[in-house]
């Protein structure tokens, strides 16, 4: 069994392809292994050639490091589809979305860094994505990082629940992989309460199809479920309550993002900051209260 390859075996596949192909000499192969977890050998060479096609679109003779991550997005969401032209609400409601998801990443501690926010349509169906990028390969997760990774794919529903007082299908994939993560956490890796470390399903073939069977009886399944539908509505409501508390952030960078299309990390982080410091500043100003005000002198003259 050939396993998928790790961080340093996903960067030595990138020098082997890369080695016949003019670069800029401050390439990062490291960067770009890092944010291709669960790539294989025949996705990596792909981005190193579409990396390389880029370069030759933009009329340069070297690859740079913006090349290959744009490589990286091509292979991951497909290409920018510009002739996919989104009205005028549905761009506000994808732009509310995606920056629910980077809210709740950036406000929670056991999440990885946002590094970009786009919503320009792409070929393999996205309407826009937040991709993040870890700061190093995880081989384990804890219970409070999946609980997070909960909260996140479930702040862009709560973005639009909260902004427009509506659901779309735009969270659609979202909630496949909340449900099939929060299945795993109960059923799986013993991280309930309420079963403990009971094995309730195990994969069957995992090299193939890797469906999950039942090692249950039917009413322990329908228990199950019952806590998937807790689980998962506990991260629902964390994720209004984290946006609930940063309205004034999920709108100005929404606002941002829906002018520029797509912003970076940095971008992202600077606004919130900003806003952040703004409300410490506010905090630190604000008056007294009549109780920790010094009492004024008697005004010891008659009315008369």
């Amino acid at each position: 069994i050939v396993e998928k390859p790790d961080l340093k075996g996903r960067e030595d596949i990138l020098k082997v392809h890369i080695k016949n192909v003019k670069v800029s000499p401050d390439i990062d192969l490291h960067e770009i292994a890092l944010a291709t977890s669960g790539a294989v050998g025949a996705d990596l060479a792909n981005m190193v050639n579409e990396a390389a096609l880029r370069a030759v679109r933009m009329k340069r003779s070297v690859v740079i490091q913006e090349d290959l991550m744009e490589a990286v997005e091509v292979i991951i969401a497909g290409k920018e589809k510009k002739d996919r032209i989104l009205s005028e609400k549905e761009k506000k409601m994808v732009a509310y979305h995606e920056v629910g998801h980077a809210l709740a990443t950036a406000l929670q501690k056991n999440t990885d860094p946002v590094q970009k926010i786009t919503i320009v349509p792409r070929t393999m169906g996205a309407l826009g994505y937040t991709m993040q990028m870890p700061e190093e390969e995880h081989y384990l997760m804890s219970k409070d990082e999946i609980m997070d990774e909960l909260t996140v794919l479930l702040a862009g529903r709560a973005a639009e629940e909260i902004v427009f007082h509506t659901k779309t299908t735009g969270a659609a994939n979202d909630i496949e992989r909340a449900n099939d993560l929060a299945r795993a956490m109960i059923a799986q890796y013993g991280m309930s309460d309420k079963f403990g470390m009971a094995a309730l399903e195990k994969i069957q073939s995992k090299y193939l199809d890797g469906r999950n069977v039942p090692n249950c009886s039917e009413e322990t399944r329908t228990q199950l479920d019952n806590e998937i539908i807790r689980v998962l509505k506990e991260s629902h409501d964390k994720a209004m309550k984290l946006l609930g508390d940063n309205m004034e952030a999920l709108h100005k960078i929404s606002e941002f993002l829906i002018e520029k299309e797509t912003i970076t990390g940095e971008q992202f982080m600077a606004i919130l900051r900003e806003i952040q410091n703004k409300d410490t500043d506010k905090t630190e100003k604000a008056p007294e209260s009549e109780d920790t005000k010094p009492a004024e002198p008697e005004n010891t003259e008659s009315e008369n």
